[in-house]
């Protein structure tokens, strides 16, 4: 991300077809022991329903459940750390479930695709005496590629006071009571490029040190020591003070709309996964008073999915009312998984992958209320996809403001892991859908990462009405990093980078426009409003390259922006306005942003 360190960061929709009721009958048909049509002139089997798939399940070996008196607690997690520390675009996948209780002595190091979580309700019900940590030994002191790991739902009582939790993207902090001071950068204060927090309480201070961007969203804090460039709060007690940008706080008192994570606890001995309600204006943490608000379902209800199932099966279980727990894992997918009924729920544990073979989209969702999809990675299949993940059908229209469909820790990759291509990764067309977190990264590191060899022209479009997102990460793609043509669109926080490795200006030359706007809003929008954007280039192909602005949006009074920033990072690159025609170019090779507090 910096730089000073180059290495650091290495970093149109398809068809949709709704599947009615006679085509989900034709699609069970299909499936292995259903009786098919006989030729004419034999006799006619007896068309048999394809059994039932049963709710629940076991977990599977990569999730591991602990309780108190579990022995060797930590040799099972260090063990878990040794294997994931380094494995950046590694297959292992992990779920780490704590029951309730008090747990003392622990230091629970978490690495990559590595998911830690309590079983209570409420995070008081499972405290650990001791730490929940991620630092950067691994990249030499840099946690600027610490993505794809989380922690949930646990009180942590830290050694020395202060837990570590030195990550980037992708790296959801959630439903978490630190009962001490919280520090976002690794050991030795390196670099340290953006992360999230949400629905958690932390006691002490909050301590950003390097982190170059965060998001802080309906929590509680007990202070927070500095920012870099771009620190966005909504919702949270004891945030500082509107400054933007000297210091750079952007505060919101309030969350226009927001709706927490489902998750895993334990009622007794038994699984089941809570859906908290719908917070309006919210500010402050769920579970203040204990329980809170929502419903729950039992594990009965959900189909518990591992690793080598095939979609059919998968949209089976959806077709005859069963959720999806995706435990974790790689799964390949040679259909799109296609969520039909209202109130579903797509919940992954321990990062688990979605791959999309031969071009189909991964994940398709019906115009229908309170879906909510959580938890899980797509990952972008060597055969170009048109779209990886499509929230409601093309010409979606209905009013879902009562009941919205959420999208929540589901990320994005295209590249990294081996060659990858979409044209665009998530299309979001449902009216009200609540984007809510998420990484969506056309890769600038790893295998399969070149400016054909992993294209991806478009990251985020949303052509839905009354879209918010809260938490959009989106990077690195060929031509516009996020299009929305939906009205009335929100965005709380947006953090982004162009990408490296566009080869030349050419490459890159939009019409009479020096660029791609990393953030678009349509020519026909009336209703917009943004908080606390960036965009950051860093041309080290060919540095020369020259972006004319961040952001794009019409110039009418109904089309707003609060505190926006570029960024050139060493001169690889420059910005010569931040929104439209507005705002001073970046300048030279100080990495320092160019600002506007308010547009138009």
């Amino acid at each position: 991300m910096h730089p000073d360190s180059p290495s650091s960061r290495l970093p149109a929709p398809g068809r949709r077809a709704v599947l009615g009721a006679a085509a989900a009958a034709s699609a069970l048909a299909a499936l292995p022991g259903t009786a098919s049509a006989a030729p004419a002139g034999r006799e006619r089997p007896v068309r048999t329903r394809p059994r039932a798939l049963p709710g629940g399940g076991d977990l599977g070996p990569k999730v591991l459940v602990f309780d108190p008196s579990t022995p060797n607690i930590q040799g099972r997690l260090d063990e878990i750390f040794r294997q994931q520390e380094s494995a950046q675009f590694g297959t292992g996948r992990y779920q780490v479930l704590f029951k309730p209780g008090t747990y003392h002595g622990l230091n629970a190091q978490i690495g990559f695709y590595t998911s830690v979580s309590g079983l209570g309700l409420s995070p008081d019900d499972t405290t650990i005496n001791g730490d929940i940590t991620v630092d950067a030994g691994w990249f030499d002191g840099n946690a600027t590629q610490n993505f794809w790991r989380s922690a949930e739902n646990l009180a942590v009582v830290p050694v020395n006071g202060t837990n570590r939790w030195a990550v980037s993207q992708a790296a959801p902090f959630r439903r978490m009571h630190i009962r001490g001071n919280l520090n976002l950068a690794p050991t030795g204060y390196g670099w340290s490029s953006g992360g999230y927090i949400a629905d958690s309480r932390i006691d002490g201070q909050v301590q950003p040190y390097s982190q170059q961007q965060w998001y802080t969203r309906d929590s509680a804090i007990g202070g927070w020591l500095n920012g870099v460039w771009n620190m966005v709060f909504s919702g949270v007690e004891g945030a500082p003070a509107q400054g933007f940008p000297n210091p750079p706080y952007t505060t919101l008192a309030t969350t226009p709309v927001s709706r927490e994570k489902p998750f895993l606890y334990l009622s007794g001995s038994e699984y089941r996964v809570f859906l908290p309600e719908k917070r309006t204006d919210a500010r402050g943490v769920t579970w203040g008073n204990g329980t809170p608000r929502g419903t729950s379902l039992p594990l009965s209800r959900f189909y518990v999915a591992r690793p080598g199932v095939t979609a059919a099966t998968l949209n089976q279980a959806l077709a005859q009312g069963l959720h999806l727990l995706l435990t974790p894992g790689i799964y390949h997918l040679d259909q799109p998984v296609r969520v039909e009924r209202a109130g579903t729920v797509v919940l992954g544990l321990g990062y688990a992958t979605l791959i999309p073979d031969g071009g189909v989209t991964a994940l398709k969702t019906a115009d229908v209320d309170g879906v909510r999809l959580a938890g899980f990675l797509v990952d972008a299949g060597p055969v170009n996809s048109a779209t990886l993940l499509e929230i409601g059908p093309r010409g979606a229209s209905r009013d879902h403001s009562a009941n919205p469909t959420t999208v929540q820790d589901v990320f994005i990759r295209i590249g990294g892991a081996g060659p990858g291509k979409a044209t665009t990764s998530m299309v979001v067309n449902s009216r009200h859908t609540i984007v809510d977190h998420t990484w969506v990264w056309r890769a600038d590191h790893g295998d399969g990462v070149g400016w054909e060899t992993n294209r991806a022209d478009y990251g985020v479009v949303v052509n839905g009405h009354d879209v918010l997102a809260t938490g959009l990460f989106v990077e690195h793609f060929n031509k516009y990093d996020v299009q929305w043509f939906g009205e009335r669109g929100r965005t709380v926080f947006f953090q982004n980078e162009k990408a490296y490795d566009a080869p030349n200006q050419a490459a890159i030359q939009n019409g009479p426009v020096k660029g791609y706007a990393a953030y678009r809003v349509g020519d026909g929008v009336t209703s917009h409003e943004g908080w606390g954007l960036g965009s950051y280039c860093y041309y080290n192909v060919d540095p020369t390259i020259v972006q004319h602005h961040g952001f794009a949006a019409p110039n009418r009074p109904g089309v707003r922006f609060h505190d926006l920033l570029v960024v050139s990072l060493g001169g690889n690159g420059q910005y010569e306005r931040v929104i439209n025609d507005t705002g001073a170019p970046t300048s030279g090779t100080s990495t320092v942003p160019s600002t506007v507090v308010s547009y138009p």
